[in-house]
Parts: C-alpha cells; structure tokens; sequence
C-alpha cells in the first residue's frame, strides 16, 4: 500500500457521495480515486482502479452492497470494506460482516471517526466499536441473520492472546512486537483462530468470539 490511502467511495445517494468527495479531499494521504452509484460499478471499480478502502453503502440498485462485498472479497481480497451504515440497517450489519466487510462506519460520523476509520481499515485493522457490536450481538440475540458459532471453540493461550490483541484494536506489526513474534506467526494465529470459529476476517472474529464469551471484558476497542 502506498503512503497515500486510496479510497473508492459506493452509495446510490449523490449527496451522500459530494459530501464525501468533499470531507476526503481536505485531508492530507487520502485520495479519492472512484465514486459508484451501484454496487456492480463498485465491483468494476475496485478491479480498475484498486483501491486500498472501499466505504460501500448496503442499499443500493442493480447489486447491493452485500453482493458488492462478497464479490469484491472473492476477487480482491486486500481491498477493506467499510460499510457506510445507519441506524436502521442492522438486520444487514451481520450480512455485511459475514460477505467480508472489516467493520462499520455510521453515515452521521464526525470528520474524525471518518479519518480514523480509513486509516484504521487501510491497515488491515477491524473497526468494531463498543456500540455496534452491542447492537449486533442484540440482533444475534434475537434470532436474526446469525453469524456461525459451532460448538466448544478451544483456543491455545497464544491464539487467545492475538484475539485479545486483535478485539483492542491492535496491529499485527504492534502485536507481534508485543508478543516478541513475527508478523508471519501472526498472521498462522490468525488463521488458526478463523478456522476454529468459522469465519474469514477480523471484524466476524472477534463478532464470533464476543458472542461465545471468549473475550475478556472491556477488551474490545472503542471508537476506531
């Protein structure tokens, strides 16, 4: 990735998009490099213009945003997802996260959150705070679209030690320096940890984890 944060912005609203267009280009190393009015023009974006974040709204025409997701985590896999989200939307939120999507941005969220959230992303960083996760283990709760939680999940105290790590927010550069590891072994725990709770990116990990009460209490990062 380069020092600049190329970001490729997907949402059926024009307004949605210029006001975007205009919050990115006043910040310095984010470029916004592709706008898309539906999901399929954000799935031939993504490969022309290979982006490093996509902020991908759900409800759009021709494909939605979850098959916009998986499309765009099947083909480009180090493309981050971030769905642009409301309020109302959290019988998607789950969808989102188990298509591939690193985590949630709400649409009414400051300049900020908004900066920290691509650059959070473009790191390979999850971007699950306190709040979303509450409303989405609330919607688990209550029998909606489920994220797959298997039976008894056995995590070695290293692996428990990265899913902690990773629910805080941290980076696999930061934790391996922690743990006084490669980045290499990393990764092989991360790995690991999917495969034992069914799952392929951080953000559903730590979902997963979360609701079989593999994390500790407080350790999930607040406010990417």
């Amino acid at each position: 990735m380069s020092e600049t944060i190329r970001v490729l912005v997907a949402d059926d609203h024009m307004i949605v998009r210029e006001g975007l267009r205009l919050i990115l280009e006043t910040e310095a190393g984010i470029e916004l490099v592709g706008e898309a009015a539906d999901g399929a023009q954000a799935v031939a974006l993504v490969a022309e213009l290979k982006p490093d974040v996509v902020l991908m709204d759900l409800r759009m025409p021709v494909m939605d945003g979850i098959a916009a997701i998986e499309r765009i985590h099947q083909e480009q896999p180090d493309v981050a997802v971030v769905i642009l989200t409301t309020y109302n939307e959290d019988d998607l939120m789950v969808s989102g996260l188990r298509a591939g999507a690193r985590g949630y941005l709400l649409k009414d969220a400051s300049r900020a959150t908004l900066f920290a959230a691509i650059r959070a992303a473009a790191h390979g960083e999850t971007l699950l705070s306190p709040e979303i996760l509450d409303r989405l283990l609330t919607r688990m709760g209550a029998g909606q679209e489920r994220l797959p939680t298997g039976g008894k999940v056995e995590l070695t105290e290293r692996e428990q030690e990265v899913l902690e790590a990773v629910s805080r927010g941290e980076r696999s550069k930061e934790i391996a320096y922690r743990l006084g590891i490669s980045e290499r072994t990393i990764k092989a725990h991360l790995s690991s940890i999917y495969n034992k709770l069914g799952v392929d990116s951080r953000a559903a990990a730590i979902a997963v984890a979360a609701r079989k009460g593999l994390l500790s209490e407080g350790s999930i990062s607040g406010d990417p």
